[in-house]
């Protein structure tokens, strides 16, 4: 006799002649002898269930509504509210293991920030970093290299791609603005709405309602709705959804916060509230939550480099809440994420400032060192990339000055020419961002 375990459902009657399925962690389903798969997006008519043997497993997640989207009949997912309950998440021993070593890989990296002069430099690198690899996932085909190219282009137009992750930098600048003013939008969704408008601005985000609720379905991967991989919640059970969501990021909960976090990305992800630009803004949360929460007091985490590498397993765990009540698994992926991630980034703070300390030595014993030299220098680790134009800006002195000192920092080996011109030429520092560019080309 065979028998094939699916995620699906507890079944209960809709006002048509289909059946709804109430998702649960894991349903074994057999007929007759045979073994029939519930796919999560179908509906089975009444004769399949005729002489069928059901058997529940613990945790329900959510419920399928019947929606009818192109044409194309599909069931959206509408999750339950968070916490995860019947039964409540579990923190077994591993779990808690990986809480730990999370929260002190955190801990180091936020004492990190102690290592450089500036704590403005680890956060225009990492931010960017993040930045970067969140719209690489999306599809984005943008380097670390091409947004501080472009940054360094006081006139230049951005293609879509680049456009795309300066839309991420100015989205979570707003973002981290707003929290730090008193006065200031607090974590809500007027909030990530308002970033969402930021994200989406420019012309890719033009018809996807930037900073509004979508009002319409949609659907993830596939070609159609019918073959897609997963349906999101209806348009009309958004409002209900989501003022769950915002309740409990503000809710009093004995889970610890960094596994909070985790369980609002899902939520938010799963919920899929706009036309586009979720997942996007669902890692941007992630990072608002933590430093909100006291967990780092900077964006210095680029979770996003931890997903994109284990892209596949990221949408599997994903996907594995929602269909097998798995938040068990999520949980323990996400905070492997954390940990892994953390001591990467204070590894490359150490890095990268061991490489300023001796190139700084390297231009003050430069035969052609000046002040001015020694002062672009210093502004280099936030403009690892500029102009004549761009130098003369930042030290706001006269075009012949800033020559010199970008020859001198040429002459030290610091700065190396990078666009091949006669004239508008680029200079980059190559070894910080040889050290700073790590896991975000394609």
């Amino acid at each position: 006799m065979l028998l094939r375990r699916q995620s699906a459902p507890q079944i209960r009657r809709d006002s048509g002649s289909a059946l709804v399925f109430k998702a649960t962690s894991e349903m074994a389903y057999k007929t007759e002898g045979r073994a029939e798969q519930c796919e999560r997006n179908l509906y089975f008519p009444s004769t399949l269930r005729k002489n069928a043997f059901l058997v529940k497993m613990p945790r329900v997640t959510g419920t399928y509504e019947r929606t009818t989207v192109a044409g194309e009949e599909v069931a959206a997912f509408i999750p339950r509210p968070l916490p995860p309950v019947d039964p409540p998440l579990a923190l077994d021993e591993t779990a808690r293991a990986l809480l730990r070593s999370a929260e002190e890989a955190l801990g180091r990296l936020d004492l990190a920030r102690g290592m450089v002069p500036s704590l403005d430099w680890f956060i225009y690198g990492f931010v960017r970093k993040e930045a970067v690899v969140s719209s690489q996932i999306e599809g984005t085909q943008a380097t670390l290299v091409d947004l501080l190219a472009f940054e360094a282009q006081e006139e230049a137009s951005a293609s879509a791609d680049v456009q795309d992750v300066c839309n991420y930098v100015d989205a979570l600048n707003f973002a981290r603005g707003e929290l730090a003013n008193e006065n200031g939008l607090p974590l809500s969704m007027r909030l990530l709405n308002q970033t969402h408008a930021r994200l989406m601005s420019g012309v890719r985000g033009a018809d996807k309602l930037p900073g509004e609720v979508r009002r319409s379905q949609n659907w993830v991967g596939g070609s159609r709705p019918g073959n897609a991989a997963f349906v999101p919640s209806p348009p009309q059970a958004l409002p209900e959804a989501l003022s769950a969501f915002e309740k409990y990021m503000h809710a009093e909960d004995e889970l610890p916060p960094l596994v909070r976090a985790g369980l609002l990305h899902v939520q938010f992800e799963t919920i899929h509230p706009y036309l586009d630009g979720n997942g996007r803004i669902g890692r941007l949360l992630v990072t608002l939550l933590l430093e909100q929460w006291g967990l780092l007091s900077a964006p210095l985490l680029y979770l996003s480099l931890f997903f994109k590498r284990h892209q596949a397993e990221y949408y599997r765990r994903l996907a594995a809440v929602r269909t097998d009540g798995d938040w068990e698994g999520w949980t323990r992926f996400f905070l492997e994420a954390v940990t892994t991630i953390a001591t990467e980034a204070v590894q490359n703070a150490r890095d990268l400032s061991t490489r300023v300390s001796k190139d700084r030595g390297q231009v003050l014993a430069a035969p052609s060192s000046s002040v001015m030299a020694a002062r672009l220098f210093e502004m280099l680790p936030s403009h690892p990339i500029v102009t004549i134009a761009g130098a003369m800006n930042l030290l706001s002195t006269t075009r012949p000055t800033a020559t010199k000192a970008v020859t001198s920092l040429v002459e030290s080996g610091v700065l190396a020419e990078t666009s091949g011109k006669r004239r508008d030429r680029t200079f980059g520092y190559a070894a910080y961002l040889e050290l700073l560019r790590v896991g975000t080309d394609l």
